[in-house]
C-alpha cells in the first residue's frame, strides 16, 4: 500500500444469528434496541474486540501477523486496558516531569505514543487532574453506531445450571438471562481521517494492523451469548487523496444491503436481503480502491 495515509471510508456488514452482539447494561443486558425496533451495536463494543486481539501478544492471531507487528509487541500495547495502572501511564505521558506542560513534538516522541496502538488510532481522553488538555487527542479512526436494516426480534429465555452456582444448592437458574437477537443485519460505518495523524502519532502501519484484524473481530471473540455473529463484509474504500475524492454517504449507501419484502418486519435469513458486491462503476472511478477485507484474506 502507499506510505501516504489517505482518507478512507469503511462499512461493516454484520449478520447476527441467535446471538447478543452488544448488551445494554441499562436494560439487563438486552440486545441494544431503539424505540423503533431497530437494533444497535455500539462503536465501543467493536473497538474493544480489536483492542483484545491486539493486546494478547501470545495469541495465534497476533503471532500470525506480519513480522513488523508480531516482532515488535512493545509498540502495540493497549491504553484502554482492563485494570490499567493509571499512575504508570501518567508517567509515560509526562514531558519534562510536568503533566501541566505540553509540547506536541516532544509528545510524538514520548513513550506513551510509541507504546499504545489504540491511542494512536482511536485517540485518547486519558488525563489526570491538572493535566494539560493537549494530551487529549481525537482519533484518526472513528467508528459509527451499527444500526440494523430492519427491526430485530429479541428472544428471552431462562438459563438453568444443574450443577448449581451457589453454596448449598445443587441446581440453579438465571431467569431470563439468555437474551439474543433471532436474526438481524447491521451496518456500521467507519472513517479514516489523516488530518489527525500528525497529532496522535498514527502511522500507515497502525491502519494496516486495524485492517488485518477487522475480519477476525467476531470470529476470534466468540462467547456463549455471542456464538454466531458473522462479518459478511468489511468494505474499505481508499480515496484518491488525503482530503477525499467522493462523499462518504454515497459510498455507504451504495454498499448497504437492501431488504427484500417488508423492511418493517424482522428478517429471518440472509436471503431476506439483496447483497451488494461492490461499488457501481460511476463511484468506483471516484476512489482509489474498494476492497472487501473479509473476502480477500
Amino acid at each position: 500500500m502507499s506510505r501516504e495515509m489517505r482518507r478512507a471510508t469503511g462499512l461493516l456488514v454484520i449478520e447476527v444469528v441467535n446471538s447478543n452482539p452488544n448488551g445494554d447494561p441499562d436494560r439487563e443486558a438486552d440486545p441494544r434496541q431503539r424505540p423503533n425496533g431497530l437494533g444497535e451495536i455500539s462503536p465501543v463494543s467493536f473497538k474493544r474486540k480489536l483492542r483484545d486481539l491486539v493486546e494478547d501478544h501470545k495469541s495465534p492471531v497476533f503471532q500470525s501477523l506480519p513480522e513488523k507487528f508480531s516482532e515488535h509487541p512493545e509498540e502495540y500495547c493497549i491504553l484502554e486496558s482492563r485494570g490499567r495502572d493509571r499512575k504508570a501511564i501518567q508517567k509515560e505521558m509526562e514531558l519534562s516531569g510536568d503533566i501541566k506542560k505540553f509540547d506536541q513534538d516532544a509528545f510524538l516522541s514520548s513513550k506513551f505514543v510509541k507504546k499504545y496502538w489504540d491511542a494512536r488510532v482511536f485517540g485518547n481522553t486519558f488525563l489526570e487532574e491538572g493535566g494539560n488538555k493537549g494530551y487529549i487527542k481525537t482519533g484518526v479512526v472513528q467508528i459509527g453506531m451499527g444500526i440494523s436494516i430492519s427491526p430485530i426480534n429479541i428472544i428471552r429465555q431462562t438459563n438453568t445450571n444443574k450443577a448449581g452456582v451457589q453454596e448449598g444448592k445443587n441446581a440453579g437458574m438465571a431467569p431470563m438471562a439468555y437474551r439474543v437477537v433471532e436474526h438481524g443485519v447491521y451496518c456500521m460505518p467507519f472513517f479514516v481521517n489523516p488530518n489527525y495523524a500528525h497529532k496522535s502519532g498514527c502511522t500507515v502501519d497502525d491502519i494496516e494492523l486495524m485492517k488485518q484484524l477487522m475480519p477476525y473481530a467476531y470470529d476470534m471473540n466468540r462467547s456463549a451469548i455471542r456464538p454466531d455473529v458473522r462479518l459478511r463484509h468489511v468494505w474499505y474504500i481508499e480515496h484518491k487523496n488525503v482530503l477525499g475524492s467522493c462523499p462518504d454517504y454515497l459510498l455507504l449507501e451504495a454498499l448497504t444491503p437492501e431488504r427484500i419484502g417488508n423492511a418493517g418486519e424482522p428478517s429471518s435469513d440472509w436471503k431476506d436481503y439483496q447483497d451488494k458486491n461492490g461499488l457501481p462503476e460511476e463511484l468506483r472511478q471516484c476512489v482509489e480502491s474498494c476492497v472487501d477485507l473479509v473476502n480477500c484474506r
